[in-house]
């Protein structure tokens, strides 16, 4: 069944981008309602659908907007909606940034948690994945295939000897996100900083709400909370961009070397391939899994 709120979860802070304070309020909404952005501080309190036809950016993190307003940094409260499956709910935020909290999904976790769910009177519509849906090349892509749940197979390539090759699979569950990725929190390299703060990006970044890196290590003096943590912050926003789809997914999305942008490509393609997708109800069962071809060899 579809889901929203107990109750209302508000959390504030600063904007990792803009370095201003922000308050996002998570309001229940009746069924079939979806989940709306909604500017309480701009006249009129307007709104707009979360879905991939209303992205604005993708450039280091998702923007959703309309002709009046952008809200950035969406993914990370967008994935902790996708993990506890709340299908309902009005993100009323009084400012252009959702908080960064700590760079991770965790301040979202924990107020959600701390107000509940609960289950309304109308079935959940996911879309199923019934034929494989690809997007990029060799090098850096992005595909979806049949598969009865929802997981996440992602792999990041960077030429830093604190990162290198990870990769990550996970069933995406509340409890496996809670464990597994989480707290991953957001990385960045202070030799693009400067160059960031120019474009009037990473004003309120900072070691309390990212993971920095110079060329040889890790600045912030607690480490990292995972050896793989890039990885799994990856993941946190890939599940969270996919929440743009409008509806819950059921497929086994597999990355490789794929930011926001790919993401946006891949929910953009699933969108426009009826054919290869169908509305499922759970209440009608799950149908037999066909055998497919995957398009790319190794690990990812």
């Amino acid at each position: 069944m579809q889901k929203t709120l107990r109750g209302k979860a508000v959390i504030s802070g600063i904007g990792l981008h803009s370095g201003i304070e922000t308050t996002l309020s998570f309001c229940p909404a009746p069924a079939n309602t979806g989940i709306h952005l909604v500017r309480t501080d701009l006249e009129g309190c307007p709104s707009v659908p979360v879905h991939a036809k209303n992205v604005k950016a993708t450039s280091l993190a998702t923007s959703l907007g309309c002709d009046r307003f952008v809200v950035s940094t969406v993914e990370h409260c967008l994935s902790t909606l996708a993990a506890f499956r709340i299908d309902n709910v009005y993100l009323e935020l009084k400012g252009s940034e959702i908080p960064i909290g700590d760079g991770s999904a965790k301040v979202f976790l924990d107020e959600i948690r701390k107000v509940g769910t609960i289950e309304q009177n109308e079935p959940r519509k996911y879309i199923y994945i019934t034929k494989p849906i690809y997007c990029g090349t060799e090098e850096k892509h992005a595909y979806v295939v049949p598969y009865n749940g929802l997981r996440l197979s992602c792999t990041i390539d960077f030429p830093h000897r604190m990162i290198g090759q990870q990769f990550i699979d996970v069933d995406i569950n509340e409890q496996s996100f809670a464990k597994e990725l989480a707290p991953a929190r957001t990385f960045g390299f202070l030799k693009d900083v400067e160059k960031m703060r120019e474009m009037g990006l990473s004003m309120g970044g900072s070691l309390d709400n990212a993971i920095v890196l110079d060329d040889n290590k890790i600045l912030n003096e607690g480490g990292l909370r995972f050896e793989n943590e890039f990885v799994r912050h990856k993941a946190l926003d890939a599940l969270g961009d996919l929440v743009t789809l409008g509806r819950p997914l059921m497929g086994h999305v597999v990355l490789y070397k794929a930011g926001h942008d790919l993401l946006n490509q891949l929910v953009q393609k699933i969108l426009a391939s009826p054919d290869c997708h169908s509305e499922l109800e759970l209440a009608a069962g799950l149908p037999q899994l066909e055998e497919f071809e995957v398009p790319f060899s190794g690990r990812a």
